[in-house]
């Protein structure tokens, strides 16, 4: 994450990544860094050189990674967890970031045989 500074966004970056799976409009996120929406989407820009929109399509899909390695959830609490409206969502933007679906991309880094055990 991009150092913070005097009248910066580093604590309404930090407040969108612990809120993913919530939906972040730019005028809250703005209210939240006591700025105009211009003007925090300008400073956003300057401190981390992309626009929030992208930043956070980023930050969602790294947690879309995440999530089907370390957990047993299903599809569509992942993409709830992640930020996406729907099961069908992340498996466009996951196949789009990585060119796999949810289940093939828990299979590569959990393997076959812990995925046929019972409960899984």
């Amino acid at each position: 994450m991009p150092a913070a500074t005097a009248n910066g966004t580093s604590a309404t970056r930090q407040r969108a990544l612990e809120n993913l799976y919530a939906p972040l409009t730019p005028s809250e996120l703005a209210g939240h860094a006591r700025m105009s929406p211009r003007t925090f989407a300008r400073r956003f820009d300057e401190e981390v050189g992309t626009s929030r929109g992208r930043r956070l399509v980023r930050q969602r899909a790294a947690r879309v990674r995440q999530l089907p390695q370390s957990t047993d959830l299903a599809v569509d609490e992942v993409a709830s967890r992640a930020g996406f409206t729907t099961g069908t969502s992340l498996r466009r933007r996951l196949h789009a970031a990585i060119g796999v679906s949810p289940l093939a991309h828990r299979r590569t880094f959990r393997g076959e045989a812990a995925l046929a055990q019972p409960g899984r």
